[in-house]
């Protein structure tokens, strides 16, 4: 075989070998009967042997032919199976993906990722909705929910992707005015900012052993964003997940022997994402990028 082996030539070949005949592969490929002979004969001289011989009735395949058919077969096969591909590519690279996530994730854990997604998939529009309330999926209110804990319903497909971590931490201006707690009975003695109405935080410290009043935290608000805007301006020792540190300059993790349960984060769609190449494209990009993401400090 020489180096200037032409591929496109193989579907002519092959073309040629099923109908027996240049008229019968003419009409198969809608081509000119001359022009395809001129591409058999191109074909044999790059390969340096004869394909086919002529005969009375058609074209008999030579014993090279027969020899080099089932690679042949193969390569085609190749082909239109990328080509099958690049047409689900298109299919997906246009349309609008509904996504709903926890104003935190929204705000800290996706921007990132969403950036990189659009880049990568730039006829892709994304609908982000930012809210702690659990978007009803089966009412199609977003194609696509984040949530820390595993659905019920049957009909959806939820994949957990990672654990993430929960620490403790607090800006330098609020340690170095009010020292560093060493250890977890320190807490005490320090303004920790809390939930108000949401217990998030107290079971977390009663699944590690520790019972804790409302009051024992001195700031209080179910707001999250709030929450760390609180925490980032230095009014005293909160408990976050692990990733939103690098977006608050001067915030550091504090109490690395605190044991504090970690939250499980779920990737959830309805069950139809597997018939939606361009749902289904989101869904794996995110499954793919959380759990690095979440693990990032």
């Amino acid at each position: 075989m020489t180096q200037t082996f032409d591929w496109r030539l193989v579907r002519r070949f092959l073309a040629v070998l099923d109908a027996g005949s240049l008229m019968g592969a003419a009409r198969t490929l809608k081509a000119q009967q001359p022009t395809l002979g001129r591409h058999i004969a191109e074909l044999e001289a790059q390969l340096g042997t004869p394909l086919f011989e002529r005969t009375g009735r058609g074209l008999t395949p030579t014993a090279a032919a027969l020899s080099i058919a089932d690679a042949a077969r193969a390569m085609q096969e190749g082909a239109e199976r990328l080509g099958r591909q690049v047409s689900v590519k298109r299919e997906v690279a246009t349309g609008t993906v509904r996504i709903s996530a926890s104003e935190v994730a929204a705000a800290y854990l996706l921007p990132g990722l969403l950036t990189r997604l659009l880049q990568e998939e730039p006829g892709i529009q994304i609908e982000l909705v930012a809210s702690n309330e659990i978007s009803n999926l089966l009412r199609r209110e977003a194609d696509i929910a984040i949530r820390m804990a595993r659905p019920k319903q049957t009909s959806l497909v939820a994949r957990k992707l990672t654990d993430v971590p929960i620490v403790a931490a607090a800006h330098e201006s609020y340690l170095k005015r009010a020292g560093t707690p060493r250890k977890p009975e320190d807490l005490s003695r320090h303004t920790l900012i809390g939930y108000d109405r949401d217990d998030a935080i107290r079971k977390g410290f009663a699944a590690g052993g520790q019972s804790l009043a409302n009051e024992v935290f001195r700031i209080r608000t179910d707001d999250h964003l709030t929450y760390g805007r609180l925490l980032a301006a230095g009014a005293g020792i909160g408990f976050v997940a692990s990733y939103n540190l690098r977006f608050w300059p001067g915030v550091r993790a504090v109490l690395p022997s605190l044991k504090i349960p970690s939250m499980p984060c779920w990737l959830v769609a309805h069950r139809e994402v597997r018939g939606s190449a361009l749902v289904r494209r989101v869904y794996d990009f995110l499954a793919e990028t959380i759990p690095a993401e979440a693990a990032a400090r």
